[in-house]
């Protein structure tokens, strides 16, 4: 059976994603890619230019989506508090964003994100410095909580903590 000429950027970013996420970073080798996506290297090469310029092409897109899905959730939950808000961003991978943060372009889109983020929640709980306040301390009690469920049952319910700094 021959290999496909083409598929689409965002089933090669997934492929990427899973071999990242099965093996980390430099698991995701043109290689790698190419059994997972059927692809010849060279095609990869042509594509991307480098190993981690397609890594980096994925990481961008994934940035997109989030961005993307984010807006989407402010826009739609206009009426609902910070839970509201969190859960329809729904899960954010915050390793991937760790990892981001050594790139300076990647690293300005997540402060970026952070930020509006963090606007969105303060405008749900009021105005002022305490808001803006509260706005980032949710926040990063959202991403803590993301961060170490996978380790175990959280010490804490956001909702909780939404409660306290309200």
């Amino acid at each position: 059976m021959p290999r496909p000429r083409t598929i689409p950027d965002e089933q090669v970013f997934a492929a990427i994603h899973r071999l990242r996420e099965q093996g980390g970073d430099k698991a995701a080798s043109f290689g790698a890619v190419a059994r997972v996506t059927g692809l010849a290297p060279p095609t990869l090469v042509q594509r991307y230019g480098s190993r981690d310029g397609m890594v980096r092409a994925a990481r961008m897109a994934a940035w997109e989506e989030l961005e993307h899905r984010t807006a989407e959730a402010i826009a739609n939950t206009a009426g609902k508090g910070p839970q509201g808000l969190l859960k329809a961003i729904g899960a954010v991978d915050v390793c991937a964003i760790a990892a981001d943060l050594r790139d300076p372009e990647l690293s300005a889109r997540a402060d970026g994100w952070r930020k509006g983020v963090e606007t969105a929640l303060a405008l749900r709980l009021g105005s002022g410095q305490k808001a803006r306040e509260s706005a980032a301390l949710i926040f990063a009690a959202w991403q803590a909580l993301s961060l170490w469920s996978a380790a175990g049952e959280p010490a804490f319910r956001l909702k909780d903590a939404v409660k306290r700094l309200t």
